[in-house]
């Protein structure tokens, strides 16, 4: 069952509400089950889960804010010092190796007074869609040890980003770089980063009325991306040119 509001009233409904409801912070609502097929429904229509924190599996809440937080793959900015780290090609790149230990470990990555969002229902729905081909992880490794990544929702042409954790300097900064110019090439159209943070920013990433991404989503996320994008090893890329 699912909660939401109209003005100072709150009503109950067996499917997620419109994003029409979303509130002033973007809460469209809170309930619903940690099943794959209402997450598959909530991404599918711009929405998305995000507990407060442990022990908050109960009322879920899933969001939509307006302004969105996208990025485009083809412009994502690179700095100089990035530049030079990724020129070293220090790092391997692989994805979708270890969907479970990234998640594990971008769980435990300190949120200040937040804690985690990333509860364990939230892992057991996520590893649930990594095994249906939706949920991806991208991953940085040293010397043949996992020391970075992210992980995320692909819908068609639009990757939906979850959450990042790194272990060594650089490490998750090089395999995002390195995702966005494979996403490009293989045709991913927008990066979601859901809410704005300095981190994201720093990529290039900008804020889209949510009417906007919403058609955006709707426009390609049917539109299907060749199942090499995700193919497990991506080597050694290194950093070949372009501009700050």
């Amino acid at each position: 069952m699912y909660y939401y509001r109209k003005g100072d009233r709150w009503f109950a409904s067996l499917t997620l509400p419109s994003v029409e409801h979303a509130d002033e912070d973007g809460v469209v609502a809170v309930g619903g089950d940690y099943e794959v097929s209402c997450f598959i429904d909530a991404y599918r229509r711009g929405i998305f889960p995000w507990p407060f924190g442990e022990g908050s599996d109960f009322l879920l809440p899933w969001c939509s804010p307006d302004p969105r937080f996208v990025l485009y793959p083809d412009a994502v900015h690179v700095s100089h010092s990035l530049r030079k780290v990724l020129k070293r090609s220090r790092f391997e790149v692989r994805a979708d190796s270890q969907f479970e230990s990234v998640i594990r470990h971008c769980a435990s990555v300190c949120r200040r007074e937040e804690g985690t969002w990333i509860t364990e229902g939230m892992i057991e729905v996520f590893c649930a869609l990594h095994r249906l081909g939706l949920a991806h992880s991208v991953e940085s490794y040293l010397d043949g040890e996992l020391v970075g990544g992210f992980y995320g929702m692909c819908l068609g042409r639009i990757f939906c980003g979850e959450s990042m954790f790194t272990l060594v300097s650089d490490a998750t900064k090089v395999a995002f770089v390195t995702f966005c110019r494979r996403a490009s090439a293989y045709g991913i159209r927008l990066i979601d980063c859901q809410c704005y943070t300095e981190n994201m920013a720093r990529y290039g990433a900008h804020e889209m009325a949510r009417s906007e991404f919403l058609a955006q989503l709707s426009r390609h996320r049917d539109e299907a991306v060749p199942v090499e994008l995700w193919c497990g090893d991506w080597g050694r890329e290194s950093w070949c040119g372009g501009e700050d």
